[in-house]
This record gives structure tokens, C-alpha cells and sequence, in this order.
């Protein structure tokens, strides 16, 4: 099927970096000749109609903003078969071919039960600050995250220090930890507990045997967002009723993770990847993740994204075990 018009929509969580994708696959697929319409509001937007052309000067001066200009929002429709069915009669009206689809594991989800039911070419990029997606090195957004989480911990340090206490922050993850972990590192925390490693019980009172309770007056500790990590809050009265004698305290970042200029890393995979999923179309490939991968670019079907088993590296751990001490 020859490929005149792209739709392109961003769902799921806002990332930084997500505008720079946007400005990227629009101007990509101009250069090449072909039409972009602007799907706002993710697969709501889809049903609903809520659909614009757009063209070069629709993304100027966006690459360096947060958040998404098309907009982000749930969409119970879409889950349904009459809500997917709405959705590809709005593209067809809109004469839409192809769409080029930019959040995490479930847009994606989405996007092959939609391909797979209406043959729609679809191409994935990756965007989420999780980095939980597999077949890519880094996620748009994961980068700029990162740093936002440091900036806050390295400003808690101060105070941790100050006052001789002992900080649980808790970041964002759901249930990945390269976000606690990798910020952990970056900011000479003193652990990160997360939900790929033991029980959280068993993490805790390696802390205290390891770090707290041997030479510091302050320790940082980044905890995962997660049903299995307990969360900060539980985690730190837990430790006040073992260990009543430290002063503990609490910090949830929450969605001042997700805010903020992207850094010039996420714009920079931003613009390859946007550009990679028009050169992907316009090679008859579909139903693919344009990721990246020793730097290089990487398509990755979707059924392979979305598996839920991304692993982290157990040589950060190790290292952050050792730095610790």
C-alpha cells in the first residue's frame, strides 16, 4: 500500500522529549512528501475526531518544551471493539494510511491490538520516563528524568546532612527500577531498592547492616514506586518502629519527574527516532518499535517491546553496593 498521509498521536504518560519527536516524524515525513495529521489526545482523539494537518510550522519552537502539544488522556473506548472501529473510520475520513504512535508499553498494547485487527501500518516510539520498554537502550524522557531526580536529591542531601536523618525519595518506575537505581548512582545515594531485587524486607535490613548503621550520620535511599517495594512511606515506618533511634523522614517526588525541558540526550534520540519511524513506513515495515540500541537505530516488533522482563544491568547494582560503604 503506497503511504500518502501519517496520523501521529502521543498517549500514555507525558515524557520530555515527546514535542521533539513530534516536530521530528512531521517534518521527517514533509521532507519526504507526505501529509501529517495531528491526532490530539491520544486514541481519544482517534474516536472522537479530534484530528488537525499539520505542517512545518505547526512544531516550530517546540523542541525544547515539556510535556506534549498533542495533548495526553485515557481512552476506555479504544479498549473496546466499537471504540477501535470509531477509530478507524475517523481514519479513513481523515484518509490517514498509517500512524506513527509515540508513548510506552500501553500504547503499544494498543496499537497492535488496532494493527492487528484493521492491517494498519503502525509504527512505535518509544516515550516514557519508565525506560521499561525492551529493544532500546534509553526511552525519550528516561534521560531527562534522571537528571530532575539527581537535582532534587543532591538539594535533600543538605538537608539529610544537616540534620544527621535518614531520607527515603521515592521516584517513579512503576514496576521498573532504572529510575531509583541509576539516579542512585548519579546522586551517591546510599541504596536503591527496587522491585527487581529481593523482597523489600531484605533490602532494608541490608541498608542498615551496610550503610546507615555503620559509619553515616545521613543517608539518601531512592525507593521504586511499586507494589513491591511497599513504597517509601511503609518503608520508612518500618523503620522507625525497628530503629527508633533515627530521624527519618520522606520525600515523593511524583510528577515532578515527569516535567521540565528535555535534556539534549532524550532531543537528540527524539529527533532519530522520529525520523527512523517515517524511514520505516516509507520501507513497508509495520507493527514495530523504533529503538535504540549501542546507539544505533533498531526496529523491535512490538510483541517484543512490550514483554514486562526489561532487565537491569546487575553490575549497577554491584557498583552502587560498593560506592556505598
Amino acid at each position: 500500500m503506497s503511504i500518502k498521509t501519517i496520523g501521529l498521536l502521543t498517549s500514555g504518560g507525558d515524557a520530555p522529549g515527546m514535542n521533539a519527536a513530534v516536530r521530528s516524524v512531521t517534518r521527517s515525513a514533509i521532507f519526504n512528501g507526505l501529509r501529517v495529521k495531528a491526532i490530539f489526545r491520544g486514541y481519544r482523539g482517534l474516536v472522537t475526531g479530534e484530528i488537525k494537518e499539520f505542517r512545518t510550522e505547526n512544531v516550530s519552537n517546540i523542541i525544547q518544551q515539556g510535556g506534549t502539544i498533542l495533548k495526553t488522556a485515557r481512552c476506555t473506548e479504544f479498549t473496546t471493539e466499537e471504540g477501535r472501529k470509531i477509530a478507524y473510520e475517523n481514519m479513513r475520513k481523515e484518509e490517514i494510511d498509517a500512524l506513527v504512535v509515540i508513548g510506552g508499553d500501553g500504547t503499544f498494547t494498543g496499537a497492535r491490538m488496532f494493527a492487528r485487527e484493521y492491517d494498519v501500518p503502525i509504527v512505535g516510539i518509544p516515550g516514557t520516563i519508565d525506560n521499561d520498554l525492551c529493544g532500546t537502550d534509553s526511552t525519550i524522557g528516561y534521560d531527562t528524568a534522571l537528571n530532575t531526580i539527581v537535582d532534587a536529591v543532591d538539594k535533600i542531601r543538605d538537608t539529610a546532612s544537616s540534620h544527621e536523618r535518614l531520607f527515603f525519595i521515592e521516584v517513579m518506575g512503576r514496576d521498573a527500577g532504572f529510575l531509583a537505581l541509576n539516579s542512585a548512582l548519579a546522586a551517591g545515594a546510599e541504596a536503591a531498592i527496587i522491585p527487581e531485587r529481593k523482597t523489600h524486607e531484605e533490602q532494608l535490613e541490608e541498608l542498615i547492616k551496610n550503610g546507615f548503621r555503620k559509619s553515616k550520620n545521613s543517608s539518601i535511599v531512592l525507593v521504586a514506586e511499586s507494589p513491591k517495594t511497599g513504597g517509601a512511606q511503609a518503608l520508612a515506618e518500618r523503620m522507625h518502629e525497628a530503629h527508633p533511634e533515627y530521624d527519618v523522614r520522606v520525600t515523593i517526588l511524583g510528577h515532578l519527574q515527569r516535567g521540565g525541558r528535555p535534556t539534549a540526550y532524550d532531543r537528540i534520540i527524539a529527533s532519530r527516532m522520529g525520523a527512523a519511524a517515517v524511514e520505516a513506513l516509507l520501507d513497508g515495515q509495520r507493527n514495530i518499535m523504533v529503538g535504540i540500541v549501542n546507539d544505533k537505530i533498531v526496529y523491535v516488533p512490538f510483541t517484543q517491546a512490550i514483554r514486562d522482563d526489561k532487565p537491569l544491568d546487575p553490575h549497577i547494582v554491584q557498583t552502587l553496593q560498593a560506592l556505598s560503604i
